[in-house]
């Protein structure tokens, strides 16, 4: 089963590459998600936009403030955090798809709503959704669709899907941390109008090693420290046997015997990526990273002598991961902002999942 997966992947890998190709700045290997036998620098070259130690300025989220809907349209965060409340309580894996679903987009074309796209206005259909780090694993879409058919009976044409996804990232967060995170998340973002799977290949993957994930956040204008912050979030949701299982003899005896039995041979199944509090999203995590006892490659290299005071000071300090965390997810939430000026193009989309006519 596990040689036919990788068969599989490399399939994926093979067929990607065959298709439309990357721009001359684009990376075209997933090195983060695809635990390849050897490394071919004739498949693999490095993107100069990603790969590099030198960060970029912080993002600015020019155009964004706080009650940015208060006199536009009052009730649409309340109409999120609604619709949020009741996806959580029937199941806290849909918190854990939305934050996720957060950082899938703004890792992406920045926060402009481009991963919910099956149609753009380039009219393909190869979109974020349908590239290798995000299909059939990304979780939530029903809920923003939700959100945004009440948010346009109530006032049409005004508030972005980008925002909502922030606003349900945000929500998320606070339902899930039993209601203590609370991100100051501003609105104002405006939503893309193209969407292109071959440009996932700027998400770190569960594969990537901690230089990796340092060049990916920089490349946004994140820190490291607020790579560590945001890794956090790996404290909730669930993760496939075949983006961990060849990790085993790395990790806690006790846990990788769990693990293995949990597994029983299946790289489709699914385990929590916490074992202790999985459906809380609290501190637990970095004490897993010391511990030995988490999941992925990208989170085992935390424990490493650069980041590992990081992650000591947030497994350790009361309220330090939490208000970190706020920061950090409100910073995301300002990369790549579009405005309606942009000149790529940006709407406030009627339907999320579709460019407007």
């Amino acid at each position: 089963m596990a040689t036919k997966l990788k068969l599989a992947a490399l399939v994926v890998l093979a067929a990607f590459l065959a298709g439309p190709a990357a721009s001359e700045a684009a990376s075209i290997c997933f090195n983060g998600w695809l635990r390849l036998p050897t490394y071919n620098p004739q498949l693999c070259r490095s993107s100069p936009t990603v790969r590099t130690r030198q960060r970029v300025p912080a993002p600015s989220g020019s155009g964004l403030t706080s009650g940015y809907y208060n006199t536009r349209c009052p009730s649409a965060e309340q109409i999120v955090t609604d619709a949020v409340k009741k996806a959580v309580d029937a199941n806290p894996g849909i918190g854990a798809g939305l934050i996720r679903l957060f950082f899938h987009d703004c890792f992406v074309r920045g926060c402009d709503a481009s991963v919910l796209l099956n149609t753009t206005n380039s009219k393909n259909s190869d979109t974020e959704r349908e590239g290798p780090p995000n299909k059939d694993s990304l979780r939530g879409f029903e809920v923003i669709d939700e959100a945004k058919a009440a948010i346009e009976a109530a006032c049409p044409s005004t508030v972005s899907c980008a925002d909502i996804v922030a606003f349900a990232a945000r929500d998320a967060s606070y339902f899930l941390s039993d209601r203590r995170i609370n991100i100051q998340m501003p609105g104002g973002r405006y939503d893309g109008r193209e969407s292109f799977a071959n440009e996932t290949d700027q998400l770190p993957g569960p594969f990537s090693n901690l230089t990796a994930l340092q060049e990916s956040f920089g490349a946004k204008g994140l820190t490291s420290d607020e790579m560590v912050v945001l890794s956090g979030a790996h404290t909730i949701g669930r993760a496939r046997c075949m983006f961990f299982s060849s990790r085993f003899p790395e990790m806690d005896p006790a846990f990788a015997a769990k693990l293995r039995a949990q597994c029983n041979g299946n790289d489709n199944t699914n385990v929590n990526q916490d074992d202790v509090t999985p459906d809380v999203l609290d501190k637990q995590y970095y004490q897993n990273v010391i511990d030995k006892k988490v999941l992925f490659t990208s989170d085992a290299v935390l424990n490493s002598t650069e980041t590992i005071t990081q992650v000591t000071e947030n497994a350790n300090v009361a309220g330090a991961w939490e208000r970190k965390f706020e920061s950090a997810m409100e910073n995301m939430g300002k990369i790549g902002v579009k405005t309606m000026g942009d000149q790529q193009g940006a709407e406030i989309r009627k339907v999320c999942w579709r460019v407007n006519n």
